[in-house]
């Protein structure tokens, strides 16, 4: 038989064995924790990276819908006469709204892309003299059965209008700017020319980028179906668009 001695001892080294793997236990959860801790920790940092670069995208996909260059154009030249400020906002409001909502579309009718044309004239107005020579005329339809129908890309009119401002003459007597937009017999054009400034213009690191992306867009969206012209008479420059709706409405429904 065991003594009181030996029974005390084998408890002790026992209880010693439980509070060494109840220790050792603890120590392994504790572990346990801080490592997850480092992984939730981890999670958390790739998670808003992940955010930001979603946040960044969204923003960079924001600002490419909205044309940055086009609205830096049209800033500053609403800056550039602040007396014509408060007509020239609400000309950008109208520019806005077609550019956040209907260039969303693939396509827009004639009818809405002459109006925003239009907007975006009046808001190049303010960089010339009240005496400049602008003409621009509209001649239209409106009972062509295609001027309300959505056929045109959206914003296809900005580069030549742009480029008639930026380019054009207007310190000289005789410097003008004329627009035409037309959209009759089931065709959509717009004839844009300008006396060519004498002052050599500053190139510039991606100039010609909005030029080269109309012919692009055009080329892919109407095939054949368009002719656009860019060419200089004298001092004159002239560009003029034109884009067969009829044949393009065909050729959308025979894609189908």
């Amino acid at each position: 038989m065991q003594t009181d001695a030996s029974i005390f001892q084998t408890l002790f080294y026992v209880t010693l064995a439980v509070v060494a793997a109840l220790v050792a236990g603890i120590v392994y959860l504790i572990g346990r924790l801080k490592k997850a801790d480092k992984m939730r920790e981890g999670i958390q940092a790739r998670f808003q990276t992940l955010e930001n670069k979603v946040d960044s995208l969204q923003l960079e996909t924001l600002e490419s819908r909205l044309n940055p260059h086009l609205f830096k154009n049209i800033l500053n030249s609403i800056q550039s006469h602040a007396y014509q400020t408060y007509f020239a906002l609400d000309k950008l409001a109208n520019v806005l709204d077609y550019i956040l909502y209907e260039s969303r579309n693939r396509f827009v009718t004639p009818q809405e892309e002459i109006e925003f044309a239009m907007n975006l004239i009046e808001i190049n107005k303010v960089k010339v003299s009240p005496l400049f020579e602008l003409k621009v005329k509209t001649k239209v339809n409106e009972e062509d059965a295609l001027y309300t129908q959505r056929l045109l890309a959206p914003l296809i009119s900005v580069d030549l209008i742009e480029n008639a401002f930026k380019h054009a003459d207007l310190q000289s007597a005789d410097a003008f700017i004329s627009i035409v937009l037309e959209c009759k017999d089931q065709v959509f054009s717009l004839t844009v020319s300008n006396k060519i400034s004498s002052k050599t213009a500053l190139r510039k690191e991606k100039s010609g980028i909005g030029s080269e992306a109309l012919e692009q867009r055009l080329k892919l969206i109407y095939k054949n179906h368009y002719k656009l012209d860019r060419f200089t008479e004298g001092d004159v420059f002239i560009a003029h668009l034109k884009i067969n709706l009829l044949e393009h409405k065909a050729q959308m429904l025979t894609a189908r």
